[in-house]
């Protein structure tokens, strides 16, 4: 497994940096935010990095943080999530930004990422919420809003299983300033359109 490369910086495109190590020369995939912040051709540069097996090819994937790797790694856990819609996610925002829309169930923060719409942005939401309690390290992470699980309890008391109240709740994206009642209709709203 390589898990990390420290070498010279050779080229940058969109997406890829090509990296120089001990006479060998690496193309890696980087998300396209991370480019700016790697520096000019031949700077030193260190990657923490995620080795992917395909059929056809072998693709690195490198991060500038621990975190940013960590949500790679969790993003492609997701279901319908590869590692592309992954990268756009970390293209678009910061580790943080991310990790604050997961836990404040942010699906319009999430839907805005190239490739995602609201469905996949609730499937990130509601498969992400408890595993980044367990793994971040960081502490920007907003605890989670009370009146959504409020809601999910009520969805709960109707009938509607556990991961469809928490998908109700995520779609419809409700504000937390609206009154409990209101916040309620607009996720069995989104459950009658789901």
């Amino acid at each position: 497994m390589i898990t990390g490369i420290r070498g010279t910086l050779e080229a940058k495109g969109p997406d890829w940096v090509t990296v120089t190590v001990g006479g060998v020369s690496l193309q890696v995939s980087v998300p396209t935010s991370a480019i700016p912040g790697l520096g000019s051709t031949g700077s030193t540069v260190h990657l923490h990095t995620r080795l992917m097996v395909r059929d056809d090819a072998l693709i690195l994937h490198g991060f500038t943080t621990l975190e940013a790797l960590t949500l790679f790694d969790l993003l492609i856990g997701v279901s319908g999530i590869g590692p592309k819609h992954a990268h756009a996610c970390l293209s678009t925002l910061t580790p943080e930004a991310l990790v604050s829309a997961v836990a404040a169930e942010d699906t319009k923060a999430l839907a805005q990422v190239h490739g995602l719409g609201q469905r996949t942005a609730a499937r990130i939401v509601v498969e992400l919420k408890g595993k980044l309690d367990m793994v971040w390290v960081g502490s920007s992470a907003p605890p989670a809003i009370s009146t959504a699980d409020d809601v999910t309890e009520a969805l709960l008391a109707l009938g509607y299983s556990a991961i469809e109240a928490r998908t109700a709740v995520t779609t419809a994206g409700a504000d937390p300033s609206l009154p409990l009642e209101e916040q309620i209709r607009l996720a069995l709203q989104a459950l009658s359109q789901g």
